[in-house]
């Protein structure tokens, strides 16, 4: 989708790293324009930036082994002394488990990348970050799944953050807009979730 919005915009893409906790403040010191991907609209972002349309819908759900699935169907199952609870740093995940698990013993791991690892390692039991990582991570990693729960433990909305500019919102929300029609965002979601 960014090289698609480079593209009508007449520019060239440049991925830029960041990680969540640096996130807001590394587009306020313009280190890029738009972040894509899976970026929640928090009422902290949305006073400093404007949103696209929610590109996705979603909520936090627990991952785990394969072999606990049943143990971790909800937030009191979680939330006991015995269980290790990890998450990423400066995320909505991190804020999630400080919020939610006053007992169990939550580990912040220092690299976004390798926080999944963990778990398949056995050094933590559980994250709960949102439906969409959970079955992307399930997928990369046979070892993991989503836990059986009823309904997500929270509702977030996901979209593209960029500059308070009303000319780019437009812009920005009938493009997507017209790529939620035709399908086209849908099928750059499967390809890039490997289906």
């Amino acid at each position: 989708m960014a090289h698609d919005l480079a593209h009508r915009l007449g520019m060239r893409v440049e991925f830029v790293p960041t990680v969540w906790v640096r996130l807001l403040d590394d587009f306020l010191s313009e280190k890029f324009e738009i972040a894509m991907g899976g970026v929640t609209i928090t009422e902290a972002r949305a006073e400093r930036a404007f949103f696209s349309l929610p590109t996705f819908v979603d909520g936090k759900r627990p991952l785990c082994r394969v072999e606990d699935r049943d143990r971790f169907t909800s937030v009191a199952a979680i939330d006991q002394p015995w269980v290790r609870v990890i998450a990423n740093p400066g995320s909505a995940n991190e804020a999630f488990a400080r919020a939610n698990f006053k007992r169990a013993a939550v580990t912040i791991h220092h690299d976004n990348a390798s926080v999944f690892d963990e778990i398949v390692a056995g050094r933590a039991d559980v994250m709960v970050t949102d439906g969409l990582e959970v079955d992307h991570q399930a997928h990369l990693h046979p070892e993991l799944c989503t836990a059986p729960v009823t309904e997500p433990f929270t509702r977030l909305e996901k979209a593209y953050m960029f500059a308070r500019d009303a000319a780019m919102k437009t812009y920005i929300d009938d493009w997507l807009g017209a790529a939620f029609a035709s399908g086209a965002w849908r099928r750059t979601l499967s390809r890039a979730m490997g289906k």
